[in-house]
């Protein structure tokens, strides 16, 4: 990845809440690339702005959220000056995504093979023929059987609609494939089982992997690089095994304390983190948003913003160690 150009490269990027009185902002100057055939795994708690920047990158924000600032450069093309049209191109062909609830993005009277093949129709004119077999290589891709073609969404399981909701992203052979909670309702099984099919479909497709989550030992598990998001900043970013093994930030210490590992040993106490995430209405004016809950918060924290130490591969935003 080294010499590589990104993929994706976030510069300086913001979104607000636009009121009359007070815009609230949302995302706060995010910095954030994704390399070519790589799995970068975004991770914070709720609320942190991770499924705002994946509405951001793919230009779907409601009103009243809008970007105010910043780049989104993809494959070299800031994406943001884009109209109407060039954006559509770029959607589902470029960049494509896997929704949270695989019931909630599929069409619950249409069947899968009609939710299928309008995708394919709206980005490309070939005929029917070619249309069904890209549809059934698809499903084979996904490990879904062709029977499925004929059902609607509430005659498959979990499993299965999330493996739709994945065929139907791949569909058009997308450069980046943004996964935004993809596995959130399903058990540890079949969540193992889309990880390691999505981990094996990115080595044979060589597509990039934006994937969005709060449980950060599972992201360790596939990611390549990681990035830990709080209060629409990134606060630490870099290889997997150096997050898990020598993570610089106490936001990252915090996350990693809070959840229970396979391999850590049996008598060790997990604790929660402290205090409680603000309100994007209360973001805080001067200083590091992670200062209020912070067990090593100095006043300089809480005066101004932290200084960025490192480089793309590995870095972190944090006054420790300055």
């Amino acid at each position: 990845m080294k010499n590589k150009a990104p993929l994706l490269s976030i510069r300086n990027l913001c979104v607000d809440v636009l009121q009359r009185k007070q815009s609230i902002r949302i995302i706060d100057e995010l910095n954030m690339s994704v390399y070519p055939g790589e799995f970068f795994g975004l991770v914070g708690e709720s609320g942190c702005g991770k499924s705002t920047l994946a509405g951001a990158i793919l230009r779907t924000l409601p009103a009243p959220c809008a970007i105010t600032a910043g780049e989104i450069l993809f494959d070299g093309e800031d994406i943001l000056g884009l109209g109407f049209e060039g954006m559509r191109a770029v959607r589902w062909s470029k960049i494509a995504m896997v929704f949270q609830s695989a019931m909630n993005c599929l069409n619950p009277v249409l069947s899968i093979f009609d939710q299928l093949q309008d995708t394919v129709a709206a980005h490309l004119s070939i005929d029917q023929s070619e249309k069904k077999e890209r549809i059934l290589s698809r499903l084979a891709m996904v490990g879904l059987d062709p029977d499925c073609l004929t059902m609607y969404p509430h005659q498959l399981s979990g499993g299965m609609r999330q493996r739709v909701g994945i065929a139907m992203a791949l569909m058009l052979n997308p450069k980046l494939l943004i996964l935004d909670e993809p596995t959130t309702a399903l058990d540890v099984v079949t969540q193992k089982s889309i990880l390691d099919h999505i981990k094996r479909l990115q080595r044979t497709l060589g597509f990039s992997v934006l994937m969005i989550t709060h449980d950060l030992p599972l992201i360790l598990s596939y990611s390549d690089r990681v990035g830990v998001m709080y209060g629409g900043r990134l606060m630490e970013w870099g290889a997997a095994d150096r997050i898990q093994d020598q993570a610089e930030h106490p936001y990252t210490q915090a996350l990693l304390d809070s959840f229970p590992s396979l391999f850590d040993p049996k008598d060790k106490v997990y604790t929660e983190i402290g205090g409680k995430s603000f309100s994007p209405k209360q973001r805080p004016a001067h200083g590091c948003v992670f200062a209020g809950r912070c067990q090593h918060c100095e006043q300089r924290c809480e005066t101004y913003l932290p200084p960025l130490r490192g480089t793309d591969h590995h870095a972190v935003v944090c006054h420790l160690g300055t």
